[in-house]
């Protein structure tokens, strides 16, 4: 599979890094205590801000509240590292692409302090175009973050491939206008007739174009 674009544009969690473990017992967590159901909390979280899923959850609670669960939320999960990993390939491919030059960008819902904690962690390379949480008046499902992320490139985000793996981001990545790769089995309406790849390779012919398995 030959995918050419000129910038390349990644979501974090499940897409370079699996932080599957960690976000489950957070969340699993949070769940436990507020009388919610993990299940449903996790299916609606994945790709989201924590803010949102807060806000979606427990609608009744009042802003200063719900900050501070955020907050605390997010304090949890930058010192739970262990079992943090690359998804197969991902280290390679962004350290080539790097030596290519290429424009590359990541686009997380995590917030900053998160998201840098989690890709040290998983030994991912992180890039100068980094989109966290705080960077944007709206999250995921919202496409403010990728173009923002093209932006930043300096590259029209119809020329930027888009790589996600959960719903909420790739309604954002189908909205924003780019190329959108979905990692891993993430299938729905959304998913139907985009390209698809499991993991990555690390071998980058040129700056505008990045080889990846089917």
């Amino acid at each position: 599979m030959e995918i050419s674009a000129s910038g390349f544009l990644f979501d974090m969690d499940g897409t370079l890094v699996d932080s599957h473990a960690v976000v489950e017992a957070v969340w699993s967590e949070f769940g436990h205590r507020h009388a919610l159901d993990p299940v449903e909390i996790l299916a609606y979280a994945h790709g989201r801000q924590a803010v949102d899923t807060v806000a979606h959850f427990l609608p009744g609670l009042p802003a200063e509240r719900r900050a501070e669960l955020v907050a605390g939320l997010v304090a949890e999960e930058v010192t739970r590292t262990d079992g943090i990993v690359e998804v197969p390939g991902a280290v390679a491919l962004l350290t080539a692409l790097a030596e290519a030059e290429a424009p590359v960008a990541i686009v997380t819902s995590a917030p900053r302090e998160l998201a840098v904690a989690r890709l040290e962690a998983a030994g991912v390379p992180i890039p100068a175009v980094l989109v966290a949480a705080e960077d944007v008046s709206r999250g995921k499902p919202d496409p403010q973050g990728y173009l923002l992320a093209a932006e930043r490139l300096g590259v029209p985000i119809q020329e930027c491939a888009v790589f996600e793996d959960a719903e909420a981001g790739l309604l954002a990545a189908v909205a924003s206008g780019g190329r959108v790769v979905v990692v891993g089995h993430h299938a729905s309406a959304t998913t139907e007739g985009l390209e698809r790849v499991q993991g990555y390779t690390g071998r980058v012919p040129g700056v505008e174009s990045v080889s990846l398995p089917s």
